[in-house]
């Protein structure tokens, strides 16, 4: 991550607590029945993350998954996404929570243009991840999916 990239993220990280207190974030496994999962490059960070953003204040979690995957991925979910955890992201601050959803029944008409966030959104197989996505997305995919041992915390 470049110096910009860094304070960027920081600047963001830094608003947001002196705004909002606690912050609440939401991200999800969107697998479909290949056992592909969807996953997202931003433009600011390096690596590939689980889709997914901060919950804008009055709507709800569930409105705000299914806000971020049409955003990051369009990707429509067509059934309700389960809800896996709630997770403190320690990297971010003491205040910064992560809530997890799972989505198995989702459409994707096409994949996203590159963006001023988003800088690609693409399928991966379940055994074949990209090197680079991240550790906590690792993390995540492999307590929900595979029954490893579930962590409290994002990061």
């Amino acid at each position: 991550m470049n110096l910009r990239q860094r304070l960027t993220q920081r600047l963001f990280m830094w608003g947001a607590m002196l705004t909002r207190g606690a912050t609440l974030g939401v991200r999800a496994i969107a697998i479909d029945k290949n056992n592909n999962i969807v996953l997202v490059r931003h433009t600011y960070v390096p690596g590939w993350y689980l889709p997914g953003g901060g919950v804008e204040r009055g709507e709800t979690m569930g409105a705000s998954i299914r806000r971020e995957l049409q955003e990051e991925a369009n990707v429509i979910l067509t059934a309700e996404p389960e809800l896996i955890g709630i997770y403190l992201n320690r990297k971010t601050s003491r205040q910064d929570h992560v809530a997890l959803y799972l989505c198995r029944e989702w459409n994707q008409a096409s994949t996203p243009e590159p963006n001023m966030e988003i800088a690609e959104c693409r399928l991966f197989p379940l055994d074949n991840l990209p090197v680079d996505a991240t550790p906590s997305t690792r993390a995540r995919i492999f307590e929900t999916l595979n029954g490893e041992a579930r962590s409290e915390f994002w990061s």
